[in-house]
């Protein structure tokens, strides 16, 4: 069987943990595992990911300052402070899912039966769901699947928070998971009184664990159930717990380093964020020149650099008169070092940047292909990843298969697609399916037709299509005339 009666849990003495042995308790392995994943670089980058994704880049925090009269940098509140957000992390996230996402998956199997049950796991909430989990993947580095049971016996998959999911990998490649550790936060009702309440799960192969944090340490939840099955089954009317065999967490990874996009692009977005609301500031102050008035004495170091910075007012002493000192934008520098920014954010975050680049009104297949290389370089890296998690998902509908019906599917061959989104030169490719009419199967050149969408049903109808052209003519082909008979319509007669 794919999975074992549930039975009483035992304390672990030891787990493998990167590595290394250790006979610490699961309750001592939970407090440092958190103690080290909430201080950890992987989460800070996650909710940086989100975070950017959501246009809420660190320009939004800054406060324009001046030097004051003790030299010290404080806060203008005279002056200029514009604080634009540029979304080029969205946009980026945003292109990429859309790009290898877009458009449904497709699923082949030899097995008619078994592509039938999978279509319907794969339905379009489930196709609504991998879109998600690519946008989330791509912003924290990695994603992760709960598959669990609906109460109506459904298999189903829940997209989890990556900040709340804590891994224990039994290998240094990050495959296999020894246990996972969810820390997460509810809202509860005591009374009138609405409070957070902190809980932790301790997910492995014999099991789930639950606990409450009460800041000194873990209590098991008792309410919700201190130990359980990873779901139960219901067999001769009493209700048996069930576990997988494997623990039920999948990981969906942006990279197999899995890095956020963001750590890749933040420095240059900042950059980008800084120039032009500086260039907008300035822009805004430029009508307030700085005066200099002459002859005029009393003022010292500390309030003469004040004026200047702040005021924008400079007092001298000597014969006497005002004059102005007018604000000089370097506009050419600061519009190269913008471009050159904006193309090094498409760069290094393998995007299509659709402004910088003139492919003419109707662009080749090949410019299209260049200009789409990197972003289809970067969907091939994490397609690589998402067939395996892919992989992952399969075992779990193959044991849920196996033990609702019996029948082991394990051993079938299926294919997942993805359609890849992305401009094409419709002309050139109708031309090149036309040339290969007699060299290519009909299936592989409808596949490729752009106007097919379900290339079975296609197929289906040219069928019936040409069975009607026969019967029409009698058995023969179009344009064909029975034997001493007049000529078909539009056939040559000569």
């Amino acid at each position: 069987m794919l999975f074992w009666p549930g039975q009483e849990q035992q304390e672990i003495e030891e787990i493998i943990i990167r590595g290394a042995k250790t006979a610490a308790t699961i309750e001592q392995i939970m407090q440092l595992e958190i103690g080290e994943w909430q201080n950890s670089d992987k989460r800070k980058w996650m909710e940086i990911g989100v975070r950017y994704y959501r246009n809420k880049p660190d320009i939004l925090d800054r406060h324009r300052k001046t030097i004051g009269e003790s030299g010290a940098r404080e806060i203008a509140t005279n002056l200029a402070d514009n604080r634009l957000a540029n979304g080029f992390t969205r946009k980026l996230v945003d292109q990429k899912v859309g790009y290898l996402l877009g458009k449904p998956m497709s699923i082949q199997a030899d097995n008619e039966g078994y592509l039938e049950k999978l279509n319907e796991i794969f339905d379009s909430a489930m196709m609504r769901r991998l879109q998600s989990t690519g946008k989330a993947a791509i912003n924290s580095g990695i994603a992760w699947w709960h598959p669990y049971y609906d109460d109506s016996g459904r298999l189903l998959f829940k997209l989890m928070n990556s900040l709340e999911i804590i891994p224990l990998w039994a290998d240094e490649a990050h495959t296999i998971l020894d246990a996972v550790i969810r820390d997460y936060e509810v809202t509860v009702y005591e009374g009138l009184q609405r409070k957070t309440v902190r809980k932790v799960e301790w997910w492995d192969t014999s099991g789930v664990r639950r606990y409450v944090a009460d800041g000194t340490g873990f209590i098991p939840d008792v309410e919700a159930g201190a130990v359980g099955a990873h779901f139960t089954v219901v067999k001769d009317g009493k209700e048996q717990g069930m576990n997988w065999e494997r623990v039920p967490f999948i990981a969906w990874k942006y990279n197999e380093e899995e890095q956020p996009l963001v750590e890749l692009i933040k420095t240059l977005v900042d950059d980008y964020d800084r120039n032009k609301s500086d260039n907008s500031n300035n822009l805004e102050d430029l009508p307030n020149s700085i005066y200099v008035v002459e002859n005029y004495d009393g003022t010292d170091a500390a309030e003469f650099r004040k004026n200047i910075s702040r005021y924008r007012v400079a007092f001298v002493s000597d014969d006497g008169g005002v004059d102005s000192i007018n604000i000089e934008i370097d506009t050419e520098a600061y519009k190269n070092h913008q471009e050159q920014n904006r193309k090094d954010i498409y760069e290094f975050g393998r995007g299509v940047d659709t402004q910088g680049v003139d492919i003419g009104s109707a662009p080749s297949g090949v410019a299209l292909r260049f200009l789409y290389s990197d972003l289809d370089m970067d969907a091939s890296l994490m397609e690589t990843e998402f067939q395996a998690s892919l992989e992952q998902v399969r075992w779990f509908i193959d044991a849920h298969l196996y033990n609702t019906t019996g029948i082991d599917y394990s051993g079938e061959e299926v294919e997942f697609i993805f359609n890849r989104d992305m401009p094409i030169d419709e002309s050139a490719i109708i031309t090149a399916i036309k040339d290969s009419v007699g060299i290519l199967s009909d299936e592989t050149l409808v596949a490729q037709h752009p106007w097919v969408k379900d290339v079975l049903a296609e197929l289906d109808r040219i069928k019936e299509q040409r069975e009607e052209e026969q019967r029409n003519y009698g058995g023969l082909p179009p344009n064909t005339p029975p034997e001493g008979g007049p000529p078909a319509p539009g056939a040559d007669s000569g």
